[in-house]
């Protein structure tokens, strides 16, 4: 039986703040925005990805405090290519930082406006070998 993670919830503390940061300057996919008289939720899904981020302000999602999310992780074919990209939209990241040689010790991050933190992997091999191949993309992200 496959477990799949397909969402992660992330607290934030300004909807639309964040939708504009993780749209406009990280550059998710915004794949839905729904509002109604009880609930605004939305869900936005890193290109390649399987999995998304939902933040919104059903209970479940006002569990833990904005900015308490540390330590998510992304991975890129490129680093360099992919900090300059971010930095260019008006990201603030670190430095690259290389821990290792090898294929997966490179690593840059960011932080959202409430303080979620993200780490940056690069894995060259994403470039000939992606985990979702492009032809199967489509929806949300897969």
């Amino acid at each position: 039986m496959d477990w799949t993670l397909e969402v992660v919830i992330l607290p934030v503390s300004d909807i639309e703040r964040s939708v504009q940061f993780y749209r406009d300057k990280v550059g998710f996919h915004l794949d839905h925005n729904t509002t109604n008289e009880h609930m605004h939720v939305v869900q936005l899904t890193p290109e390649g990805s399987g999995c998304s981020i939902v933040f919104g302000d059903l209970p479940a999602q006002r569990e833990m405090e904005p900015g308490s999310m540390k330590g998510l992780q992304l991975v890129v074919a490129d680093a360099e290519a992919a900090r300059a990209e971010l930095v260019g939209r008006g990201v603030d990241c670190s430095e690259l930082m290389v821990f290792s040689p090898d294929d997966g010790g490179t690593f840059f991050g960011f932080a959202d406006p409430d303080g979620n933190t993200w780490a940056v992997q690069q894995i060259r091999a994403r470039a000939e070998k992606p985990l979702i191949p492009v032809e199967n993309r489509g929806r949300f992200g897969a």
